[in-house]
């Protein structure tokens, strides 16, 4: 009898057990819910995303979806999101993010023009209490505004509908500022989540919220987005040497993005004249740990990615400037012109780029002369063929007289045509000369000129100012010719686990320090 009314104990604790279980996870299913045990990424650097970086706890994430390419076709062209990610992106806009929401409102709506003109007369005749995100997509965002005003006793609820690609309403419009739209035709690719994040952060860009952005990114990564401005954790830049596998993640990325933006060039959907900028430690001039290697290894990678597609490829670094007995290239580039052409390019006989070196990739200096044509002989045979590509490294003005590289890369440039000339970590700033050559004679079309070079990838690490570089504050990118500019603070994790790079400001054209660092204070 002890031991039936023992187990009939057991069995009933059982049942009180699975059933407190059950009810805790029905609870942490819910909608607007964090999960019950959160990680040190969630407690050590944004608590008040919890929520938002466990994402994948509760659902999987939609990019490790196995899809065929006919559903990839669908994901990428359609204007909605999915259910799931539709809720908790209402979800997380509502819980943190009433009072831009509210700013959305003022700026964009029919309210915003009520309210301007009532305010106007008397000061509080019409309050914006709360907003409310109902729907989004990629076209329009529904907002319910509960709206008081002083002839009423009770506030009502007003549904508002605006366009993502809105600018202020004019009563607003010298109050926020009009932003060009987010183009819509150069990523054909672009998934919904992603495309919605960006257009609300030009929002968030117009209504003076710029903070908000960064979280935004993060949202679009943590439910299922393409990872647009995301950065590896525990690079540890600070360590140099680097290791081998942060170096391969900055020559991948790199290369990626420049075989995508020449065939964007050859599209008509960007400019030819495109420029590459990549100083982390060892590839800032400016810093002790300058590697020259690394250099040389990324334009590596970058030619044998691109000879890859059966173009031809001008590798050039430019030569000895000056007058007389003040002659010479700049430091950095001391021996490049050598060391570059004696490399290993794999391209001897037997192999893996056997040939490559002299017929697909060669090497020349800046200049016009060194823009090879193509040549035909009497019968119509191609006997030179011309390059495709122009890859300078490093191009940069020199102090002294005669020392400004503008001129070289002038006629460089026009001598190229529409063909692809990119300049990889370029210095076009002017430099302290004799007879004001490089200080106020022509000094506004040298601006225009180095302007004139589209940014198709961008990594640089942010310090406290210019000349003390530890420890590093974060990063600003532009990691590919599609992506937004992307501000990240880099964090330690509490128990010294490792760092992470998070996004704080997120921008279709290059922020500005003062925002910047107001980001990351």
């Amino acid at each position: 009898c002890k031991l039936k009314r023992l187990t009939s104990t057991i069995s009933c604790s059982t049942m009180w057990i699975f059933s407190l279980i059950a009810i805790a996870a029905a609870l942490q299913g819910c909608h607007g819910f964090a999960p019950l045990s959160v990680g040190p990424v969630g407690s050590s650097i944004v608590p008040h995303h919890q929520n938002m970086l466990h994402y994948h706890d509760q659902i999987p994430l939609y990019s490790q979806k196995q899809e065929t390419s006919s559903d990839a076709k669908t994901v990428a062209t359609s204007t909605t999101l999915e259910p799931d990610q539709l809720n908790f992106m209402l979800g997380y806009m509502n819980k943190h993010h009433d009072d831009t929401l509210k700013k959305f409102a003022q700026a964009l709506s029919p309210l915003g023009t009520e309210m301007a003109k009532l305010n106007v007369k008397s000061r509080g005749s019409f309050v914006m209490e709360s907003a409310t995100l109902q729907d989004i997509n990629t076209e329009n965002a529904t907002l319910a505004v509960l709206v008081q005003r002083r002839n009423k006793r009770e506030p009502t609820l007003e549904t508002v509908e605006f366009s993502l690609d809105a600018n202020p309403i004019p009563e607003r419009a010298r109050r926020y500022p009009s932003l060009p739209p987010v183009a819509r035709g150069d990523d054909p690719n672009r998934l919904p989540i992603d495309d919605i994040v960006r257009r609300l952060n030009r929002l968030c860009w117009i209504v003076s919220d710029a903070p908000v952005t960064g979280k935004l990114i993060q949202l679009a990564t943590q439910l299922g987005g393409a990872g647009i401005g995301k950065v590896p954790e525990n690079m540890y830049l600070n360590q140099v040497p680097h290791n081998r596998y942060v170096r391969k993640y900055f020559y991948d990325t790199a290369a990626t993005a420049v075989h995508d933006a020449v065939i964007l060039c050859s599209q008509g959907k960007i400019s030819n004249r495109m420029k590459v900028i990549a100083q982390f430690p060892e590839m800032n001039p400016s810093m002790d740990s300058y590697r020259i290697g690394t250099i040389l290894e990324m334009v590596r990678s970058i030619c044998i990615r691109l000879v890859e597609e059966n173009v031809r490829v001008r590798l050039c670094v430019q030569g000895s400037m000056g007058v007389g007995i003040f002659t010479g290239v700049p430091k950095q580039l001391n021996g490049v012109n050598k060391l570059m052409q004696m490399m290993d390019w794999q391209s001897g006989e037997g192999e893996e780029n056997e040939g490559m070196v002299g017929d697909y990739l060669n090497f020349g200096e800046v200049g016009k002369d060194h823009v090879v044509n193509e040549q035909r002989n009497k019968d119509g045979e191609i006997i030179q063929h011309q390059d495709d590509i122009f890859i300078i490294i490093a191009p940069q003005n020199m102090v002294g007289t005669d020392s400004s590289i503008i001129p070289l890369l002038e006629e460089m440039v026009e001598a190229a045509g529409d063909r692809p000339v990119i300049l990889l970590n370029p210095d076009l700033t002017d430099k302290v000369s004799a007879a004001g050559q490089q200080n106020v004679r022509g000094r506004q079309a040298r601006l225009d000129f180095a302007s004139s070079f589209e940014t198709v990838y961008h990594f640089q690490n942010l310090y406290i100012s210019g000349t003390s570089y530890f420890p590093i504050l974060g990063s600003m990118t532009k990691l590919h010719p599609h992506h937004p500019w992307v501000a990240h603070q880099r964090r330690d994790y509490t128990d010294n686990s490792g760092e992470i790079y998070l996004p704080m400001l997120s921008s279709e054209t290059k922020p500005e320090g003062e925002d910047v660092m107001a980001a990351l204070d």
